[in-house]
């Protein structure tokens, strides 16, 4: 077997605090975390656990209290404003809820919008297999307003692979999907790990989505908890039933003084 290969992103020692003195919340309590290159990774935890906020951190959209975030060798939090936005577009890919597709361009503009804006070109065969791979061939000239939710969020995809990013984040993106459309979209990203050789972060809140991950971690008030390999639907909805009806914060206390990091 070859070297393991580096992660592509890591989290060190992670604090967010929002709010200040009585009123503030901790979102982030001391997290560390490796996403490995080329594989899969699901972020769960019930509501308020901190998981969205982990996402943004990681990917550069919010900026920690204490702590440090890398996306390769860089450090994103010594960037500046103008480097980090450089660092987003070229090194990172995005997969939103709401798509995010601006409404007056068509799709194959929507696809390529990202190297448009740093004055590249798509490279053909890529933006060819991209096309192909999510089914979009034949909608190319239309505007979001034209395609279902499905076929924009597919759309949307393409749109976070056309720069071959280091990491593709994708928040919540079967959330406003039906079952039939949220499945397709979890194998068109379970395939951008297989024949593409991404790395993918998720966050969501359905077991059967995380279920596509190679990796499931879990947060509870704000610190990681635990971890699951291979992950079954099953498996998945039972550790979280675990957070849900456990002990209550003093059994997660506890488990925070142990379990800070993996």
């Amino acid at each position: 077997m070859g070297e393991p290969k580096p992660p592509a992103a890591r989290a060190r020692a992670l604090v967010k605090v929002y709010g200040q003195a009585s009123a503030s919340v901790t979102a982030l309590d001391n997290v560390s975390l490796d996403i490995q290159a080329g594989r899969f990774t699901a972020i769960m935890g019930p509501s308020g656990s901190g998981k969205s906020t982990l996402m943004h951190c990681l990917a550069g959209l919010d900026t920690p209290t204490s702590g440090q975030v890398f996306v390769g060798d860089t450090e994103l939090t010594g960037l500046d404003d103008d480097r980090l936005t450089v660092l987003r577009r070229t090194e990172l890919g995005f997969i939103f809820q709401a798509f995010n597709l601006v409404p007056t361009l068509s799709a194959r503009e929507n696809i390529v919008l990202p190297l448009t804006i740093a004055g590249r070109k798509a490279d053909p065969a890529h933006f060819a297999d991209l096309v192909t791979a999510f089914g979009l061939t034949e909608r190319l000239d239309h505007r979001p307003g034209q395609l279902s939710g499905g076929q924009q969020q597919r759309v949307a995809c393409a749109r976070a692979l056309i720069t071959r990013p280091k990491v593709i984040f994708a928040d919540e993106p079967t959330g406003n999907l039906d079952s039939r459309s949220s499945g397709q979209i979890l194998r068109f990203l379970r395939s951008a790990v297989d024949e593409f050789g991404q790395t993918v972060v998720m966050v969501t809140h359905d077991p059967l989505a995380a279920a596509y991950a190679d990796l499931v971690v879990f947060l509870a008030d704000g610190v990681l908890l635990d971890r699951l390999e291979a992950p079954t639907a099953e498996r998945v909805h039972a550790r979280m039933l675990q957070f849900d009806h456990g002990a209550g914060a003093g059994a997660v206390s506890s488990a925070a003084r142990t379990i800070r990091a993996f």
